[in-house]
């Protein structure tokens, strides 16, 4: 059971970095203006409100634990 939550979390951290990278490639594309070649201004707009409630969502869905540091994992062991 413990093997099977771990890779169900790391699916869901991957598809959280995905999101975000997603969310920051929009962000890239409208602080050099480039989305101007690919994008009228409101499907811009929506695309990248889209990518950014996604990204919100995934940090909401998997959120980044803290590792323990390795003297908890040495008194674990231990224990």
């Amino acid at each position: 059971m413990l093997l099977a939550t771990i890779q169900w979390e790391r699916i869901a951290l991957k598809w959280r970095s995905l999101a975000e990278r997603r969310r920051d490639h929009y962000l890239e594309l409208y602080q050099s203006a480039r989305w101007k070649h690919y994008y009228s201004e409101a499907d811009f707009l929506t695309e990248m409100r889209k990518a950014a409630a996604l990204a919100e969502r995934w940090i909401e869905i998997a959120p980044l634990r803290e590792r323990p540091a390795p003297e908890e994992v040495e008194q674990r062991a231990a224990a």
